[in-house]
């Protein structure tokens, strides 16, 4: 724990950072939890303390070494070419870019993830620790917990609530502005893996298993309707194959298990 090291070293990053701003009890565990404590203003004292939550961890799906931050300054509300890879992001695409004009918008350069996913919430998070730690306006307690793999479904997992010592708490991992979510889903993993027999396909015949067709034959027996994230919305489940690899001689299919009825998570299971 945590699944990846780099998300140690971010981990540590960030308390080195909230050290200099005098959050004096900022720390990692060794399981790659950063916790840390902003004072109470006088007065406040016995105030309900508040926990702002962010994860450290982005999506595999998709590279997220090497990011190059690309700034479009004054965004005219148009489409958004990215520098690498023939990438267009338009608003017709993403819904929320018609509310951005004027801003500045922050995306890769094409040829990594950004990694807003989120590291978005980890900034904002961190900005209003640097602005409560420097000025005289009255708040509460603020305790900060940045976690690892919430994208595998286990940033939970290990969090020290006794220690963490919150009564209310907000995650910053919301989609757009302005959106206040008050419920969440559960979720697991599955990876499903074929094995084939590999042979040159001249003498193939009665011989070669092929594991990609067989993968593919899976995929296509998926229920499309009532699983599919593409056809359900809502508060209801999906099972999401999101990577495949391999060959003729093994495939492996990662797939992501999800309701916001935890009881519909070993019925996905049993019937993959």
């Amino acid at each position: 724990m945590p699944s990846t090291a780099k998300q140690k070293n971010l981990g540590e990053l960030l308390v080195q950072q909230l050290l200099e701003l005098g959050v004096k009890d900022s720390h990692m565990d060794e399981n790659g939890y950063v916790y840390a404590t902003v004072p109470p203003s006088p007065g406040a004292e016995d105030k309900p303390a508040v926990c702002f939550c962010a994860h450290m961890d982005t999506s595999p799906e998709y590279s997220g070494a090497g990011v190059v931050p690309t700034l479009h300054k004054e965004y005219d509300g148009g489409e958004i070419h990215l520098p690498k890879g023939g990438i267009v992001i338009t608003p017709k695409q993403f819904g929320p870019l018609k509310e951005m004009k004027g801003h500045t918008i922050i995306t890769s350069d094409g040829s990594t993830l950004l990694g807003a996913d989120n590291k978005a919430g980890v900034a904002e998070i961190m900005m209003a620790t640097e602005l409560l730690m420097k000025s005289n306006r009255p708040h509460t307690t603020m305790k900060i917990l940045f976690t690892p793999d919430e994208e595998i479904g286990r940033g939970a997992d290990n969090v020290d609530l006794e220690k963490l010592g919150a009564d209310f708490g907000y995650t910053m991992d919301g989609a757009t502005k302005g959106s206040l979510e008050d419920e969440t889903f559960s979720a697991d993993g599955a990876t499903v893996i074929f094995r084939g027999t590999n042979t040159h396909p001249g003498y193939a015949h009665k011989k070669m298993g092929n594991a990609l067709k067989a993968a593919g034959v899976f995929l296509g027996s998926l229920p499309r309707s009532e699983w599919a994230p593409e056809s359900t919305k809502g508060e209801a489940g999906f099972v999401h194959p999101y990577e495949i690899s391999g060959g003729v001689e093994e495939v492996r299919i990662t797939m992501i298990l999800r309701s916001f009825d935890t009881d519909d998570l070993e019925p996905y299971a049993s019937l993959l």
